[in-house]
């Protein structure tokens, strides 16, 4: 026991202490913990306890540091189930992430405490808490403010400062990032305050700033300190910081590991904190793992000499050529360097998805018979507004942490690795990919390789990492850099191209409605288009109406401008409004002008392109946001504001025409678009809606579509709805809807996509529903696909609740009008 930590919470090295149970050795307290070096679970008994039911949580606001962690020892002493602590640097990001937080926190506040107690009966833990408030506020005069709760919102709002604000640390941009080489530290919980104080020493002493964050009742402390990866300075700076803190850990009688393992970051350091008791570890590896094939480099295995060994390549120069580039067409060019380099690696060529395991394959071999073409590539030129720099920066701000690797049901995380949870889908994966290739650790050959699209093709553009990435890394953008690398050379498929031209398909077969109708309907040219074209002959699709919304808008005159100085939009009709739905668009209208807005459809507006960005198809997409953004931008300048019932168009408005061009004009339509039940939620809150709602005595279920939650998170069409009277909404919380715009369209994502929408589509055959709603125009094909109930628009919905269009009097009793080809 000489070298034992005297902590709570150990996970340095392996467990080898108190492993006698009726003096025979219980080898489960040696795995837990050996971070798979030692063997692989394949089963374990859990013992669980009861929870208490009651849980009541206090906020504590101090002046110094050091008074809040000589309040989380007292604390601790109470019987706190959790005591955390925030320095101020975490408490200025949560007061600019949220006007409520500002309001909770005041800005002389140092640091805060989080703190919860539970228990059985609801006074006992009324008494923890005014006992909590009388010694630390009171009597010990420690902390300034004080704030308890035990209602549930309040105490959930309290704990998301810690959940939320946290991983922000993640969010902030620059050449230096919050790195956690030194973030998992314990010591004895009643050390806390001297070796806080010692932590700050050792950072001032270093010049280094760092985010400080602690649970107290366990003794941990995350020290994040700012470091540039990119310069050596920074590099020799952070093997010092680690020196320094760790050796403080151990005069403490801590441990340099308290709960994450030791990883490659820390495994370096082991030999110091246990001496001789090393040797042991390396015999138990050796028993267990003689041929070290099990997570080696961790704990034993490989020699580390230092913290840096295995950082990855940084590149910041943004006119860097990747070195692999420079003779991209020579047979004798060297070989991608590939990190973690492994015999197996050399032999297979692996690509390493993921940084912190050993290289995996790609994915399965592809059984594309086409040669990938020899073509030139010195450079990566990319296709988007940035450059290389921007990429590598981009795909550096992934730190790895697997967050998108989640199946939590609470987010919406990637619905392609959902379904297919392999390390090659989750979108990391793909951020690692991306860096590889700007830093030149591969080859930019790649691009072009068939291996290289089947990773980027499972992505679909859907936003949803983007949003829920603790560290914002734009996953999207980077995908759509990268299939327009290979489209660029190797050009689209054919049913590729037909549906990333879809106005050009809609015109011609909008021309000639009764015949496009007939051929959807007919068993016989749905064969030829599945087998022709690649459009499923299972899915479901819209019809055209006789005539365009285009059309209509004209004969109502909607193209000449207003004259009202105010209160006046343009409205951005998408290609299903336009052609399949022109109900659609003139509840729209109608709806405006009911509200005293006056309606502009300028006549020579094009589709957004959305469905060509997806693809990669840059070329002809960049036209499109160009005719686009001049048209909008002088309409926007004359006082108009742009709305859209398409998600996928807004969001092509305000998201994606920014990575397409650089121009002013983008920024200024980006600014001043917004979807519609957004504008008209907005509207209501600030009391210009009107409510003359005729009731409507249904009960609806309302999906929520990946690029309306794209647009901001919030679901202003369910606040919207619920203002008429006798309808009831219920939210179908099933995540994606797995149409992903022409996605589940095409014949070789059909059923994939029916998987993923799986859980959608069981929803509304649900008999509390008589109909579904939704802003998505292919969520609604997905949602009609396995039931014959009608999904119609939020805004068709509310023309037909202020009774102003007739026609759509009966819309929940009708049956969906399309068929189901098998």
């Amino acid at each position: 026991t000489e070298h034992q930590p005297k902590v709570m919470q150990n996970q340095a090295g392996y467990n080898v202490f108190d492993l006698k149970v009726d003096e025979q050795i219980d080898l489960t307290r040696l795995i837990v913990g050996s971070e798979g070096t030692l063997g692989i679970i394949t089963e374990a008994t859990l013992r669980t306890e009861q929870i208490p039911k009651h849980r009541g949580v206090a906020v504590l606001f101090f002046h110094r540091l050091e008074s809040a962690a000589q309040a989380a020892v007292e604390i601790t002493r109470m019987g706190a189930a959790a005591c955390d602590l925030l320095d101020r640097r975490l408490l200025s990001l949560a007061r600019e992430t949220d006007a409520e937080y500002r309001r909770l926190i005041d800005s002389d506040a140092e640091a805060m405490l989080l703190v919860e107690f539970q228990a059985f009966d609801n006074r006992e833990l009324q008494t923890k808490l005014e006992k909590l408030t009388q010694r630390i506020q009171r009597r010990k005069k420690l902390a300034f403010d004080v704030r308890t709760t035990t209602q549930k919102e309040q105490r959930d709002f309290y704990w998301k400062i810690v959940r939320r604000i946290v991983p922000t640390l993640f969010k902030l941009r620059g050449d230096q990032r919050a790195i956690p080489f030194v973030e998992d530290i314990a010591i004895p919980p009643e050390r806390l305050p001297p070796f806080l104080q010692d932590v700050h020493r050792i950072l001032n002493e270093n010049e280094i700033t760092a985010s400080i964050f602690a649970n107290a009742p366990q003794g941990m402390v995350h020290v994040r300190p700012f470091i540039s990866l990119a310069h050596k300075s920074d590099l020799t700076k952070m093997q010092k910081l680690a020196n320094q803190l760790f050796e403080r850990v151990l005069e403490y009688g801590g441990s340099i590991s308290g709960a994450h393992g030791d990883g490659l970051s820390r495994t370096w350091f082991l030999r110091r904190q246990y001496g001789r008791l090393y040797n042991v570890f390396t015999e138990i590896k050796n028993a267990f793992d003689p041929e070290n094939i099990f997570n080696p480099g961790k704990i034993v295995g490989h020699p580390h000499y230092g913290l840096a060994d295995n950082l990855r390549s940084v590149n910041l120069d943004p006119n860097l050529v990747p070195k692999s580039a420079a003779n991209a067409n020579d047979k004798d060019a060297a070989k991608p360097t590939l990190p973690n380099k492994s015999p197996s690696v050399e032999k297979t060529g692996s690509i390493p998805l993921n940084s912190h395991d050993e290289p995996e394959p790609l994915v399965a071999p592809s059984k594309s018979k086409r040669k990938n073409p020899t073509i030139a590539l010195p450079v990566l030129e990319p296709m988007l507004n940035w450059n290389v720099g921007d990429i590598n920066s981009s795909a550096r701000d992934c730190n790895g942490c697997g967050r998108c690797r989640t199946q939590a049901s609470s987010e919406r995380m990637c619905p392609v690795f959902r379904l297919a949870p392999r390390e090659e889908a989750s979108p990391r994966a793909k951020a690692n990919l991306m860096r590889g290739i700007a830093t030149g650790q591969l080859d930019p050959k790649l691009l072009i390789a068939d291996e290289f699209k089947e990773v980027i093709d499972l992505c679909v553009n859907c936003h949803q990492c983007r949003l829920e990435c603790p560290a914002s890394v734009d996953i999207p953008k980077l995908m759509v850099e990268a299939k327009a690398q290979f489209y660029s050379v190797n050009g689209l498929k054919i049913s590729d191209w037909l549906l990333t031209r879809l106005d050009w398909l809609y015109s011609i077969a909008g021309r000639m409605p009764a015949i496009t109708n007939f051929m959807l309907r007919n068993r016989s040219s749905r064969w030829l288009m599945d087998r022709l074209l690649g459009v499923a002959q299972g899915r479901k699709l819209p019809l055209f109406d006789k005539q365009t919304f285009s059309r209509w808008s004209q004969r109502q005159k909607l193209h000449r401008p207003s004259k009202q100085q105010d209160r006046k939009v343009v409205y951005f009709v998408d290609a299903y409004a336009n052609w399949n739905d022109i109900e659609l668009g003139k509840a729209f209208v109608k709806i405006l002008k009911h509200n005293g807005i006056d309606v502009l459809v300028p006549g020579n507006q094009n589709v957004s392109g959305m469905s060509l960005i997806s693809e990669g198809s840059l070329v002809r997409a960049r036209r499109l946001a160009n005719r686009n953004v001049e048209l909008l931008a002088e309409w926007v300048r004359q006082g108009y504001q742009i709305v859209a019932t398409e998600p996928s168009a807004a969001l092509a408005l305000k998201h994606e025409y920014l990575n397409l061009l650089d121009d002013q004009d983008a920024k200024l339509v980006s600014d001043n678009t917004i979807d519609a039940s957004t504008f008209l939620l907005d509207l209501h809150q600030s009391g210009d809606l009107e409510l003359d709602f005729k009731p409507l005595n249904a009960a609806i279920g309302y999906h929520l579509p990946c690029h309306q939650r794209a647009l901001g998170l919030e679901v202003p069409a369910v606040e919207l709805l619920r203002l008429i009277p006798g309808l009831q909404v219920e939210m179908i919380d099933k995540g994606c809807s797995g149409m992903a715009g022409t996605y589940g369209i095409k014949r070789k994502n059909y059923v994939r996509s029916l998987r993923m929408g799986f859980a959608l589509i069981n929803a509304m055959r649900s008999p509390d529903i008589i109909a579904g709603t939704t802003e998505c125009s292919t969520c609604k094909i997905q949602m009609e696909q396995g039931t014959s109930k009608p999904t119609i628009h939020p805004i068709k919905i509310m023309a037909m609740a202020y009774g102003l269009m007739p026609e759509l009097e009966n819309l929940f009793n009708r049956r969906s009008g399309e068929l189901v080809v098998s």
